[in-house]
């Protein structure tokens, strides 16, 4: 016997399915399009381009920009349920997003009800559930629930399930761009880890320099002063 929640699931996936006729662009998140160049997005979120963190600069420039909508002047803070996106440029070019939904904005919606929303401009989901890992910051690698993937040969959009808390986030990738940058983002932590002991020795010495300096100064000022 069918049961009343799979008709409604059934009649839930053909009402997207009816929706997404026209096809759908994963080329962009909002205005932000992969590819762009950081002065580019930079303008487009209301920042500057100085504002964007270096996280790695050999081989390849890697660089990180943050945006918190609620703070920006181009958008609406009472509207807008994401907390803040993390673009990521691989030599300049955006390759990846990752947007953090405001929690209380979507506190009591579903994972239906975000598969919704987002199927309403991306199509039906193409993935429904699996594990991604990822970076969210740069520093340290997360393992994320993912409760659905909209994708094709260039582009693709994971919605997950924060680790952190009863919040959702969404990871937007360019194909094209991102092996790229992971694969620079390895050499680069190789490099650095096999150059931070010559780094270290370059920093004591360059401490000790200054010390030495900064005593002499002190010297100089305080001798001719001193009555014993």
């Amino acid at each position: 016997m069918i049961s009343a929640r799979s008709i409604a699931i059934s009649t839930f996936w053909v009402v997207l399915s009816v929706n997404s006729i026209h096809g759908q662009d994963l080329s962009a998140y909002r205005e932000f399009n992969f590819g762009m160049n950081l002065p580019a997005i930079a303008k487009q979120a209301g920042l500057g381009p100085a504002e964007a963190k270096v996280i790695h600069r050999r081989p390849a420039l890697i660089q990180e920009l943050n945006w918190y909508p609620v703070f920006s002047l181009s958008s609406s803070p009472q509207a807008d349920p994401v907390w803040n996106t993390v673009f990521s440029f691989y030599n300049g070019e955006l390759f990846r997003i990752v947007v953090n939904y405001n929690r209380r904005k979507t506190e009591g919606l579903t994972a239906e009800d975000m598969i919704e929303s987002l199927s309403a401009k991306y199509g039906p989901p193409t993935k429904l559930t699996g594990d991604t890992t990822f970076s969210l910051s740069g520093i340290s690698n997360d393992i994320e629930e993912v409760i659905a993937r909209w994708e094709d040969s260039q582009y693709s959009f994971s919605l997950f399930r924060s680790s952190y808390g009863p919040a959702f986030g969404m990871l937007g990738l360019s194909k094209r761009l991102d092996p790229l940058a992971q694969t620079a983002i390895i050499e680069a932590v190789r490099i650095e880890k096999q150059e931070a002991p010559q780094r270290e020795i370059e920093r004591q010495s360059k401490q000790g320099e200054e010390d030495r300096l900064a005593q002499e100064k002190a010297r100089l000022a305080n001798k001719p002063k001193f009555r014993p």
